[in-house]
């Protein structure tokens, strides 16, 4: 499917600031770039740069004292997900046999303390039989458990936090559901990207927790449209993958993000009971 994107942001700069935003979309083999183009005004001299056995794209830039600007981007992609229905699902790898690649996203990181949910994580979900099933079941529960309020966030919220506040953002869901799933000894990673129908507007976080030897796609806000994504990046959590991180004194002035389907053909739906969503 093939889907439109756009972001746009200024910036208020009270102090010399080292900014690094992570705005575009991840050049993946399940992620076709047709066309793109980043747009600073006034004109900044940036740096793009990619971490080691990673497809995430970060900018770099330093924006002197007094300077209000700002970040355009746009980019046409084709994304192929993969709706997965057969009996893998729920086949359980023993974590000697993971991929290497995978093994980091069992451990705890900085927003999902998954050590301190050990016995909570087991008390509520250790009974199901496979990892699918513990995944989804997280998912449901922490959409069922915790509200979905606007504004109620901060950057130094972890999953115990929201747990123990059971309000949060998108942010706040995913790292808690990512937090239960590696208390579960399940991998899970963060996502985050542009979301087709997203009320309100803006930058969407996700997670994909490891299953029948798969990346699969949960959002526990049900918010977004599962075949409606595009991704921007993946890490351990949003400390990691931040959409702008800035070291300074600045003020976000503005922000619009949209995310659309360029087919009119194009037909949202949720999965069944035995179907999942894989990005890649």
């Amino acid at each position: 499917m093939r889907f439109k994107v756009s972001s746009f942001l200024s910036y208020e700069v009270f102090s010399t600031t080292t900014f690094i935003f992570n705005i575009q979309v991840a050049n993946l083999a399940t992620q076709l770039i047709i066309s793109e183009s980043l747009t600073i005004i006034p004109e900044i001299k940036y740096e793009e740069f990619v971490l080691q056995n990673s497809a995430t794209r970060f900018i770099k830039m330093e924006v002197e004292k007094g300077t209000n600007f700002s970040i355009s981007y746009e980019a046409e992609v084709d994304v192929l997900y993969e709706l997965i229905t057969d009996e893998k699902l729920f086949e359980s790898i023993p974590i000697i046999d993971l991929d290497n690649e995978v093994l980091p996203f069992i451990s705890p990181s900085r927003y999902c303390e998954s050590d301190k949910l050990l016995g909570f994580a087991n008390q509520q979900f250790g009974h199901l039989l496979n990892e699918f099933t513990k995944a989804k079941a997280v998912n449901e529960w922490v959409y069922n458990s915790i509200a979905y309020k606007a504004g109620t966030s901060d950057s130094s919220r972890s999953a115990c936090d929201v747990l123990n506040l059971k309000e949060g953002v998108c942010k706040d869901f995913a790292h808690l559901a990512i937090a239960l799933c590696r208390a579960l000894d399940i991998p899970a990673r963060y996502f985050t990207g542009y979301a087709y129908a997203l009320e309100p507007p803006d930058f969407h976080a996700c997670f994909e927790a490891y299953a029948g030897g798969k990346w699969l796609f949960f959002d526990p806000t049900k918010l977004s449209v599962l075949n409606g994504l595009v991704k921007i990046a993946n890490g351990k959590d949003a400390s990691e993958v931040a959409v702008a991180s800035f070291f300074g004194e600045v003020n976000c002035a503005f922000m619009k993000i949209e995310c659309h389907p360029v087919s009119v053909d194009f037909i949202p739906f949720d999965t069944k009971e035995n179907e999942a969503v894989s990005y890649g």
